[in-house]
C-alpha cells in the first residue's frame, strides 16, 4: 500500500515551469527550476522549525555540537499526474530519522528494538572498558615500576663499571711495580690480579643478567596488561565491523525497473569490495527509493548545505552540491537504471577541436599556454591531453615531458622539458622550491587585507574524489602566498604564490572558511559554477637546463 503522507505539493502555482527534459545527473548538475522552488520550500520549514534540537550553526545562542547537514529535494509526479516534492536529510537529524517532513530511511538502524541499537550498547560498554583499563592506576604503576627498574638498573650498571675500571687501573699500577721490582712471589701476585679481573667480568655479566630479567618481568608484566586493551579494541572492531555488516545486509535499493540489490553487492566490485559507512544514508538514495515505492515518478534531484561549514570540508550555507560519489555512486548507478538521465558531461571531451599555444620552443624546452578545460596529462574517461598532443607533437623528445600540471579548469602556463636530462635539471628545481610561481584569480567576495599566508594541510576526500579536505592529522603541507591586486563590484582580484604543490591547492585555500573564505569564480567543486574557473597560471620562472639562464615567461590573463 502506497504511503502519500511524505508527497509535498507546491505552495504555488507550477504548471507555466516547462518540466526537464531528462532526471539529473546527480553528480554534476544546475538544479532545475523545480527542484530551486522545491529547495525553496524546504529552506522556509527549516527556518521555522522549532521542534527538533538539532544545532546547525545558525544560532549563537544555541547549545550542543554543531552539525551543519545535506538536505535533498526530489521533485516527483504522482499517479494523477501532480507535481510534488520529497525532502530528506543525509544521516540522522538530532539522533532520529523519523520526522513527519522528511522521507524514512531505505533502513532504519536506530530503532530502539533493533540489533544495531543493541549492538551499539554493547560497543559502549567495550570502550568504557577499555577506557577504565587506560585510565586505571595499575597501568600507570606498571609503567613507572619499568621506568624505576630500567633506572636503577642503568645506575648499579655505573657504579660497577666505575668500580672495575679502578680496579683495572689499580691492577696495572702493580703489574708494572712487580715489572720494575720483581718479589719472589711475583707469580702468585700476577695469578691473584688475573683471579680478581675474571671475577669482576663474572660481577658484570651477572649483573647484566639479573638487570634483563629483571627489565623483562616488569616489561612482561606492563605488556600483559597492555595486551588486554589491545585484545579488547581489536574485539571491539570486530564487534563494530559485524554490526556494520549486518546493517548493510538489511539495505536494498531498489531501481525504476523494480529491481532491487544489496549494498554488499553494489560495492562488491570496488577497491575493498567494502561499502564506506554511511552508505545508503545519503538524501539522493533516500528519495528515490521512497519514490520507487509508493509509484511516485522521479523527475528532478537536488541537494543542498544547511549550517555551518565543518572544520574539514568546504561547505556553503544553502549552496547546491553534487551527490558524493564514494558512498553514492555505486548505489545511484543501480537506482537510476530504468531512468532517462542526463549525459554525465564528464565524458565529453571539452578540448576537442581546440589547440594549444606554444609560447616558446628550442631545443631543451617548450612553454605551452594551457586553455581551461582542457586535460595536463590523459584521464579515466578522456585520452586528450597537453601530455598526448605534445607527445604526438615532439615524437623523438626523450624523459616524460611534463614538469607539472595544471588543474583541468584552470589554464595558464606549463613548462615542458625535450630530453631526460633537461627534465632531471627542471624537475629538482620543482622540488627545491626554486621555480617561481604566480597565478592570478578572481574570488566570490571582498577581502578586506592586502597579503598574507595560507598554511592548511590538505588530503583527499575518500568519500568524495577529487574533492580535498584540511586535514591536520593525515594532510600534507600546503603552503600559499597571496596578494590582492583590486576589488571590484563585489569581487577580488588576487595574486597567488603557492610555495606547495597540492592538488586543488588554490582553490581550496580560497574557500575554506580558515583561509580567504572567498571561492574562486566559477569553481563548480568548492564554489560555484560559472562559465570558467577563473584561476589562471600567468607567470612562471625557472632557471634553463642548457643555457642556466633564469627565464620568465607570462600568459595573458583570459578573463
Amino acid at each position: 500500500m502506497s504511503d502519500l503522507s511524505k508527497f509535498h505539493r507546491f505552495s504555488e502555482d507550477v504548471s507555466q515551469i516547462e518540466l526537464p527534459e531528462k532526471f539529473t545527473f546527480p553528480f554534476y548538475y544546475k538544479p532545475h527550476p523545480l527542484s530551486l522552488l522545491a529547495a525553496k520550500e524546504l529552506q522556509v520549514y527549516l527556518e521555522e522549525l522549532k521542534d527538533i534540537n538539532h544545532n546547525f550553526g545558525l544560532d549563537n545562542t544555541q547549545k550542543g555540537m554543531v552539525i551543519g547537514k545535506m538536505f535533498g529535494v526530489l521533485v516527483v509526479s504522482n499517479q494523477a499526474g501532480e507535481l510534488g516534492y520529497l525532502a530528506a536529510f543525509s544521516g540522522k537529524l538530532a539522533d532520529s530519522n523519523d520526522y513527519e517532513y522528511f522521507v524514512p530511511p531505505v533502513y532504519d538502524m536506530l530503532k530502539t528494538d533493533g540489533f544495531y541499537r543493541e549492538g551499539e550498547r554493547k560497543l559502549y560498554q567495550m570502550s568504557d572498558e577499555i577506557i577504565a583499563l587506560e585510565k586505571s592506576p595499575t597501568l600507570q604503576l606498571l609503567k613507572q615500576t619499568l621506568v624505576q627498574v630500567e633506572a636503577n638498573c642503568q645506575e648499579e650498571m655505573r657504579l660497577l663499571k666505575e668500580q672495575i675500571a679502578a680496579s683495572k687501573m689499580r691492577r696495572q699500577a702493580i703489574r708494572l711495580e712487580l715489572e720494575t721490582n720483581p718479589t719472589d712471589d711475583i707469580e702468585q701476585l700476577l695469578k691473584d690480579l688475573n683471579r680478581e679481573s675474571f671475577h669482576e667480568q663474572f660481577q658484570l655479566k651477572a649483573l647484566k643478567k639479573s638487570h634483563k630479567e629483571q627489565i623483562e618481568k616488569a616489561k612482561n608484566e606492563l605488556d600483559s596488561y597492555l595486551n588486554r586493551i589491545n585484545e579488547l579494541k581489536i574485539a571491539r572492531k570486530k564487534f563494530s565491523n559485524a554490526i556494520q555488516d549486518q546493517i548493510f545486509n538489511e539495505y536494498h535499493f531498489l531501481n525504476a525497473h523494480g529491481e532491487t540489490r544489496n549494498v554488499l553487492d553494489l560495492f562488491r566490485h570496488i577497491e575493498n569490495g567494502k561499502p564506506p559507512s554511511g552508505a545508503g544514508e545519503c538524501c539522493a538514495p533516500k528519495l528515490l527509493q521512497y519514490a520507487y515505492l509508493n509509484k511516485l515518478k522521479p523527475i528532478a534531484l537536488a541537494e543542498f548545505w544547511w549550517g555551518a561549514s565543518p572544520a574539514s570540508e568546504i561547505r556553503k550555507h544553502e549552496q547546491f552540491y553534487p551527490a558524493c560519489r564514494g558512498k553514492c555512486e555505486p548505489i545511484l548507478t543501480h537506482m537510476l537504471q530504468g531512468l532517462d538521465v542526463d549525459k554525465n558531461p564528464m565524458l565529453d571531451n571539452p578540448a576537442e577541436g581546440r589547440d594549444l599555444e606554444i609560447i616558446y620552443e628550442d631545443d631543451a624546452i617548450a612553454v605551452i599556454n594551457k586553455p581551461a578545460d582542457f586535460l595536463s596529462v590523459p584521464g579515466k574517461t578522456i585520452t586528450d591531453s597537453v601530455l598526448s598532443r605534445m607527445q604526438e607533437y615532439l615524437p623523438d623528445a626523450t624523459g616524460p615531458l611534463l614538469l607539472h600540471r595544471l588543474d583541468m579548469s584552470t589554464s595558464g602556463i606549463l613548462l615542458l622539458a625535450k630530453t631526460k636530462e633537461g627534465h632531471a635539471f627542471l624537475q629538482r628545481q620543482f622540488i627545491r622550491r626554486t621555480v617561481e610561481k604566480r597565478y592570478v584569480a578572481l574570488l566570490e567576495g571582498e577581502l578586506t587585507t592586502d597579503s598574507g599566508v595560507i598554511d592548511l594541510p590538505l588530503r583527499v576526500d575518500l568519500d568524495d574524489r577529487p574533492r580535498q579536505l584540511v586535514c591536520w592529522e593525515h594532510g600534507k603541507q600546503a603552503i600559499t602566498k597571496w596578494e590582492l591586486i583590486e576589488v571590484k563590484e563585489g569581487k577580488s582580484k588576487v595574486y597567488f604564490y603557492p610555495l606547495t604543490g597540492r592538488t586543488h591547492q588554490l582553490r581550496v585555500h580560497a574557500a575554506h572558511t580558515l583561509g580567504l573564505g572567498c571561492p574562486i569564480v566559477g569553481d563548480d567543486l568548492y564554489g560555484n559554477r560559472s562559465n570558467r574557473l577563473h584561476l589562471h597560471a600567468e607567470q612562471l620562472t625557472f632557471t634553463h637546463p642548457r643555457t642556466r639562464q633564469r627565464m620568465t615567461f607570462n600568459a595573458p590573463v583570459p578573463f
